[in-house]
Formats: C-alpha cells, structure tokens, sequence
C-alpha cells in the first residue's frame, strides 16, 4: 500500500513538473521580444505585407490571442496528443521530435555510457593509487573539466580533430549531398563520434572523483587491511572488493546524471550543427516557437525523472532504510 501510494506521489509530481516547464516555457516565448511569425516570415517579406495578410497570419498561429489563452488552447490539444503545428519548422510539432529523437538519443546514450566506464575506471585506479603520479593526474584532469564549459570545449574538438586532424566530420550528422537511403551505418557513426567525445569528456568528472572518494574509503576499511597481510596485491584488492563495493553507488550516480548529459548535448549539438532534441531547442527559442519549445521541455522533464526515478530505486537497493522509510532523494 505504502509502494502504491509512493508511486502515485511520483506521477502526481511528475505531471505537476510537466505543466510548469510547459507553462514556462509559453510565457518565455511570450516575454521574449522577438515577434515569432515576424521572425519566421523574414523581414523583408513582412515588411511589404498588407496589414490584413499580417492580421491573418497572427490569428492562424495564434499570436495575438493573450498567454493564458494560447497556453490553455495548446495544452487541450496536447492532453489528446497533439502539441500543434512548429512555426519554425512548418510540420508537426510530434513529427519534428520524433525525427531528431533518434539522434539525440544516439548522441545522448555513446556519452552517457561512455563517460560512466570512463569516470568508473578513472576513479577506481586513482583510489586504490592513493597519491601516485595517476591519483595526482586524474584529479588536475577532472577539476579542470569540471571548470571547463562545454561548448568551448567542444569547439577545441571541432578546431582539432575536425579541421586540423581531419578525422571527423566537421558537422551534422550525415554526410552532404547524400539522400538518406543511402546513408550507411558507418556514416551515422562517424558523424556522431566526435559530439559524443565531447560529451563524454565532459560528463567523467563527477562520476570519477565520486568512485575516486569511494574506492579510498573501501582501500582504508578492516577487511582490506587483512586482505593486504595475506599477501593480496592493491590492484587485486581493488578488484575484488572495489568493484562490488563500488558499482550500484556509481551507477546511481550515473543515472541521477542524465539531467546534465541531457543540458550539455544542448551546446554540443549547437556547435556542431548536430540535428537533435537539442538544437531544435535552440532553434524553437531563438524563432518563437512555443509549441516545440514546450514539447522539448516536455520531453526533457520526462528523460531527467526517468533518471531520477531510477537513482531512487538504486537507492533503496544500496540502502534498504530508504525504501522502508518512503524517502525519495532528488538529484
């Protein structure tokens, strides 16, 4: 009953969070002083427009119906499952996330893995090496990371391994000139490796100075001290009583993580032209677009409780305290 009762406080939470990014999001769109179909009809165009094609182009897209209205008539729409029409990209709005959904989870599941394996492995050798050269490295690596934005991070990527190296695609995320059906495997892989790179540079910090703390405290315990007079070796040690220590701490923290993978690949997406979830964002907020800028908050919010809701439950199965005492931590 008391399981019962948990998960319907989660879903009346979760439906509370998807009305206020929503709502946020239309009154964003509305502060904002960019006249959204102005901006999407061009300058020029509207400029030698008749104020009666004005008026009826405001009335089609609704924007000279006052906020409450236009978010109340959108948000009936969206409960029977339609978000509207994209001003920006003159298609509906489920059609546009459905066709950069893919891509950004691609882009969003190569960096959140691969930053986990990396950030584990970093901070498990840097605890069991206490204070060696590697300890001292991984450390200046991670601190420096966690001050390092990661859009010009992403552009020293794009600098280097694109133009310089040439071993990436300098953007998007099939090659040029190319119909889809002939886009292969490989292509997708290639275009997608280096925003994920950096996404996934970016994302090691936490996870490897989390393992790091961590791994120093199982390397200090009793049972370690006594594996250590039997003869074990420290990567040994690390092995077998790290790993089963460590683990379900790191991925609950990995999952608890995806909110600022889902935040960074935003930027990468920008920079590198890269048509996701992300880059519709930037788009929908620079053109007006409320319907898509709400859809993509709605989506956002879902991704990031899912994530959530998971590092809640690893919570209670690294502690069972939690789940019998009903607490639900937040990250």
């Amino acid at each position: 009953m008391m399981r019962l009762r948990s998960v319907l406080v989660q879903l009346a939470r979760v439906a509370s969070l998807m009305l206020a990014v929503s709502f946020i999001a239309f009154a964003l769109v509305s502060a904002s002083p960019v006249d959204p179909v102005q901006a999407n009809v061009g300058q020029a165009a509207w400029a030698t427009m008749d104020e009666a094609k004005r008026v009826q182009l405001l009335s089609y897209w609704g924007a000279d119906a006052p906020l409450p209205e236009r978010y109340a008539s959108w948000l009936a729409s969206a409960l029977q499952g339609d978000f509207g029409m994209s001003l920006r990209f003159n298609a509906p709005v489920v059609d546009v996330i459905a066709q950069r959904a893919a891509n950004s989870l691609a882009l969003l599941s190569i960096a959140w893995v691969a930053s986990g394996v990396l950030g584990f492995a970093l901070g498990l050798f840097a605890g069991a090496y206490r204070d060696s050269w590697f300890d001292r490295i991984v450390k200046g690596y991670c601190y420096l990371l966690a001050s390092t934005p990661v859009f010009w991070l992403g552009l020293v990527f794009l600098v280097v391994f694109a133009v310089g190296l040439g071993w990436f695609p300098a953007g998007f995320s099939v090659p040029i000139g190319v119909a889809a059906q002939d886009v292969t495997f490989a292509d997708a892989c290639r275009h997608v490796a280096l925003p994920a790179l950096t996404l996934s540079v970016a994302g090691v910090a936490n996870i490897a100075l989390h393992t790091r703390e961590k791994t120093i405290d199982v390397m200090e315990s009793d049972y370690v001290t006594f594996a250590r007079t039997r003869g074990e070796s420290t990567l040994g040690i690390a092995f077998r009583h790290g790993l089963r220590n460590l683990a379900l701490p790191a991925l609950t923290l990995q999952f608890a993580s995806i909110s600022e993978i889902f935040g960074g690949s935003v930027l990468v997406e920008e920079v590198f032209s890269y048509p996701g979830l992300g880059q519709a964002a930037v788009t929908a907020g620079l053109g007006g677009d409320a319907a898509l800028l709400a859809a993509i908050a709605i989506v956002a919010s879902a991704l990031v409780f899912g994530g959530n809701l998971i590092a809640n439950v690893l919570y209670g199965v690294v502690d069972p305290r939690i789940a019998r005492a009903g607490v639900v931590a937040h990250g």
